[in-house]
């Protein structure tokens, strides 16, 4: 089975955007030339999620395709491996390495459904971009780190004054760095900052060619790993833990297509519920997708602070984006009167809360 879950995670792109904080003018075109492994999922067997679909009535779903992107080792993997695609409509995955990539792709029309964080949220609204938000995810923040390599002298933050500091542009790692830099009174201007996509920072610290990287996922225990690098600074005191589901705005009037996100996304709290209770079960399905050590990643699930769950936004969602926007709109990352709140839709709420 879990070779099977590995064959079937779709190949990430190693292309990353040049763009300055978030752009929406990516074509649809453009983005099925970089996304460059899609792969279709159909109905499969009667298993516990199939007798969910039948009970909630959503066999008529069969006419309706979602389109929808996954992180590595996340719900493209774990679905499947947990017999919970079984899905009473057509779901083709697509991967990719984060959320602000994720964010542009639905404003281009060519995903419909995916998650990010708070601080990908905070761009698209002040891009006013053609995303949805539709639902949020409590989850872990101890897979967020600024990472130094293995033999690096450094053991503060304030000692990376003047170092290349590698982050990820638009997201959690590019906000948390900021944070990081405050609390130690500094700013960017007082580091070499060097923006990098995922695969490019990882390449980076590899090579030796950075002092730090701000960077997110199971790439931290991949590097812990090979013991190229250690982790400097936890950011799992600095995020809210707050994600977020966003959805495809040009289909959210389709009753259809509300209902098959809906499903989707009680499949994804589904899967994780289970996983939750069986972190080895987790560890020994995603390692082998990850290319990390069984032990390690069991060790990192064992130690995430908050399980994954999915649910309805509230307001309080909100205020915390609000909280992020402040932080950008001080470094002058995005403009003052940005709105997150014209973000967010109630489409799918009353699904979410049955």
């Amino acid at each position: 089975m879990f070779r099977w879950c590995q064959d079937i995670v779709l190949r990430v792109s190693s292309e990353e955007y040049p763009v300055s904080v978030f752009d929406i003018s990516l074509s649809r075109r453009r983005f099925s030339q970089v996304v460059s492994g899609i792969a279709g999922l159909g109905v499969a067997g009667p298993g516990l999620a199939g007798r969910y679909a039948r009970a909630a009535g959503l066999s008529a779903l069969s006419s309706v395709t979602l389109r929808v992107a996954s992180f590595r080792g996340m719900e493209s993997c774990l679905l499947p491996a947990l017999g919970l695609d079984d899905f009473p409509y057509r779901v083709v995955f697509s991967e990719f390495s984060s959320g602000n990539l994720i964010a542009q792709a639905i404003s281009a029309d060519a995903v419909d459904v995916g998650g990010w964080s708070e601080i990908p949220l905070v761009f698209i609204a002040a891009a006013q971009a053609r995303v949805a938000v539709v639902a949020t995810t409590d989850g872990p923040t101890t897979d967020q780190a600024l990472m130094v390599p293995a033999g690096s002298s450094a053991r503060s933050v304030g000692d990376l004054r003047g170092k290349r500091v590698g982050y990820i542009r638009s997201t959690t790692s590019h906000y948390f760095l900021i944070r990081m830099l405050d609390q130690a009174g500094m700013s960017f201007s007082d580091i070499v900052p060097v923006a990098l996509g995922p695969s490019q920072g990882l390449t980076a610290m590899q090579a030796g060619s950075l002092d730090a990287w701000a960077t997110y996922g199971y790439v931290i225990q991949r590097l812990q790993a090979e013991g190229s690098a250690r982790i400097l600074e936890s950011a799992a005191d600095i995020l809210s833990g707050h994600y977020f589901i966003g959805a495809n705005p040009l289909h959210l009037e389709d009753d259809l297509f509300r209902r098959a996100v809906a499903d989707y996304i009680h499949r994804v709290g589904r899967a994780y519920e289970i996983l939750s209770a069986d972190k080895q079960r987790w560890a020994k399905i995603v390692s082998p997708v990850i290319t990390v050590p069984e032990p390690e990643v069991l060790s990192y699930l064992q130690n995430q602070n908050r399980p994954y769950h999915p649910r309805a936004w509230t307001g309080s969602d909100i205020e915390g984006v609000e909280k992020v926007a402040r932080v950008f709109v001080r470094e002058r990352l995005i403009p003052g009167d940005t709105d997150v709140r014209k973000v967010f839709s109630d489409a799918l709420s009353p699904l979410l809360r049955t």
